[in-house]
């Protein structure tokens, strides 16, 4: 987990400079009341060429697309058990709330929003791990883990510790502030990384005493304390929220920045009076509101016809797509953006910088293989 967190660390400041550097070049006003993103397509476009950013644009919109799947079905399944609600009418309900949250309320009322939710989930998550550990969760901490099983579960640790495709809005949200970016990602970072590591130990403590392979939430939730399962559906339902709006605010970013561009290009041929009324309206919404039919109209169609999605949308998000945007072509990117600004570094630094981006990218690149053999080893056992 820490070797992973570490990774993923190393990756999103990689983001951050790439990002920074081409706002720089670009010459970005950072006191525009709305938001210039410079999508992940668009970065790997203006370092690798075209052909990156077209190997960017199809991972990221899978990676969205199976992202959102995995949140969408989650949630349906969640608060089925809360409120007896229909899987497939709470996934669309969740969905909708956050989708409107961010195309009505903006950034910045979604931020407020997504901070009270991150500290009410911290809270739940503490009180949960408390409960836990009285119970007994730590009795079973040494000698109880099995290094064997770690390559099957590295998908699911990437999935759960990534935060990338928030980079480029973060950027932007912070004007393209390096001190205070390179702050944010490792202090936000941390905090799940924490989380995580207690509930690990704790969770493994409970599978040794009960004595089997067993989920520990299922463990927690079977206890008779009163309103233990609550708590812990109530903490996944946060969890899944906030994930739901970092993955939802990057993902419209990203069609809304393709929209623009097309919307450009349609402008240069052709001039046209302003229309006003609902036509102005229209004008002026339509990019938002075509942005967020094509990011969650699909999501709603597939969580919806295939059962239990949120395993394989983990599985294929985090062993392929996240592995490859936010592993393999970071170091790409940046490796390029050195050899185009050679003339202005010294060799003494690019010495120092490429093998440190080699590593990152061989690393990368051998959990992709990683998780091909696996896939195969279960096809054909």
């Amino acid at each position: 987990m820490i070797v992973c967190w570490g990774f993923l660390l190393v990756e999103a400041l990689l983001l951050v400079e790439i990002n920074v550097g081409l706002r720089r070049m670009r010459g970005k006003n950072e006191d525009e009341s709305e938001l210039e993103v410079i999508s992940i397509r668009t970065m790997a476009q203006e370092t690798l060429g075209d052909w990156g950013g077209t190997l960017a644009t199809i991972t990221y919109v899978f990676l969205g697309y199976t992202s959102m799947i995995a949140y969408s079905s989650k949630s349906g399944e969640i608060l089925f058990h809360l409120v007896n609600l229909p899987e497939s009418v709470s996934s669309c309900l969740f969905t909708t709330i956050f989708t409107m949250l961010i195309s009505v309320g903006g950034t910045r009322a979604t931020d407020q929003v997504n901070q009270w939710l991150t500290a009410s989930m911290i809270g739940l998550l503490l009180a949960i791990e408390v409960i836990a550990a009285a119970f007994g969760g730590w009795s079973g901490l040494e000698g109880s883990g099995d290094w064997g099983k770690v390559p099957a579960t590295i998908p699911v640790m990437i999935f759960a510790l990534v935060y990338h495709d928030l980079a480029p809005v973060l950027c932007a949200y912070l004007g393209g502030d390096l001190k205070r970016l390179r702050a944010s990602v490792l202090l936000g970072s941390i905090v799940p990384l924490l989380a995580l590591l207690v509930w690990d130990a704790i969770a493994l403590g409970l599978s040794a005493q009960a004595g089997q392979v067993v989920d520990p939430v299922e463990l927690l939730m079977s206890e008779r304390w009163s309103g233990v399962s609550y708590l812990v559906e109530v903490f996944s339902l946060l969890a899944v929220a906030t994930s739901l709006i970092g993955t939802l605010l990057g993902f419209l970013e990203f069609f809304k920045e393709q929209l623009k561009n097309l919307s450009r290009d349609s402008k240069a041929t052709r001039t046209l009076q302003e229309p006003i009324g609902m036509g102005g309206w229209w004008a002026r919404n339509k990019i938002s509101f075509t942005a967020m039919a094509m990011a969650v109209a699909p999501t709603l169609v597939v969580s919806t016809i295939v059962p239990d999605a949120f395993s394989a949308a983990t599985d294929i998000a985090g062993g392929y797509c996240m592995t490859m945007l936010y592993g393999v072509l970071p170091p790409a990117m940046a490796w390029a953006m050195y050899n185009r600004e050679r003339e202005d570094t010294s060799q003494n630094e690019l010495s120092r910088v490429r093998p440190a981006l080699l590593g990152v990218g061989i690393f990368a690149g051998g959990i992709v293989v990683e998780q091909i053999l696996q896939d195969f080893s279960a096809l054909h056992p």
